[in-house]
């Protein structure tokens, strides 16, 4: 199985959410996107319950582009560990998603032109060093927003930042640690067995943090 690290950012580092509706939105499209038959792109508003079950999308079924292992949306930009499951299913996958959003996003915001500054980067993942380590920096990633010296090993207070870690939503965390948050979003068999369940693999992303092995994915890492 080949493993992906993927980002696309905010066109000029502008920021692509700006409301809870629209990480919401994104989140959605991870999931309808991921299908292999043609979706709807249409502009749409969550109304209530902001939740991607509320449109009985779950129900439907797929089959699917890639597995999508891991995520995590930052305000300007997203990551995402992706493996193809057919060919160019990456390429298939990545085009629906960054024109779907676009498309509502600019809707949304009565806005013209390139939301995301272009084709996305990717890399793929070749070193058993690189994909041990690569979940637990997706998954650090919001720590930019409440202490960015976690990347060189400074983590001030780690009481706060796992508390932090454990709040923020956006990413695919908290169904690695065992908290549903967006379950039908990834496919998590094989990072869970491959970290022996979510109970170590919380374990093992606090020990690496307090470990300063971020330093480990200088350089493999897109940024």
């Amino acid at each position: 199985m080949e493993f992906i690290h993927v980002l696309n950012r905010g066109v000029d580092k502008r920021k692509i959410f700006l409301d809870t509706q629209d990480y919401f939105r994104f989140v959605h499209d991870l999931f309808e996107f991921n299908d292999q038959q043609r979706v709807n792109t249409t502009f749409y508003a969550f109304k209530k319950s902001n939740d991607i079950a509320s449109r009985n999308i779950e129900n439907r079924h797929r089959k699917l582009l890639v597995f999508v292992h891991a995520f995590c949306l930052m305000p300007n930009h997203f990551h995402l560990l992706l493996s193809p499951l057919v060919e160019d299913g990456i390429t298939r996958f990545m085009k629906k998603l960054d024109m779907g959003y676009a498309k509502y996003f600019n809707e949304k915001y009565e806005r013209k032109g390139a939301l995301f500054e272009g084709r996305y980067k990717s890399v793929l993942v070749t070193k058993e060093s690189h994909f041990i380590h690569l979940p637990f920096y997706i998954h650090l990633n919001p720590l930019d927003l409440i202490t960015p010296e976690w990347r060189n090993g400074e983590i001030i207070n780690p009481k706060k930042s796992r508390k932090f870690l454990e709040s923020y939503r956006w990413s695919s965390f908290l169904d690695y640690i065992g908290i549903k948050n967006f379950p039908s979003v990834t496919q998590r068999d094989f990072l869970s067995k491959y970290f022996c369940g979510t109970r170590n693999y919380k374990k093992r992303i606090y020990e690496w943090l307090g470990e300063s092995s971020c330093m480990d994915v200088k350089g493999m890492v897109l940024e």
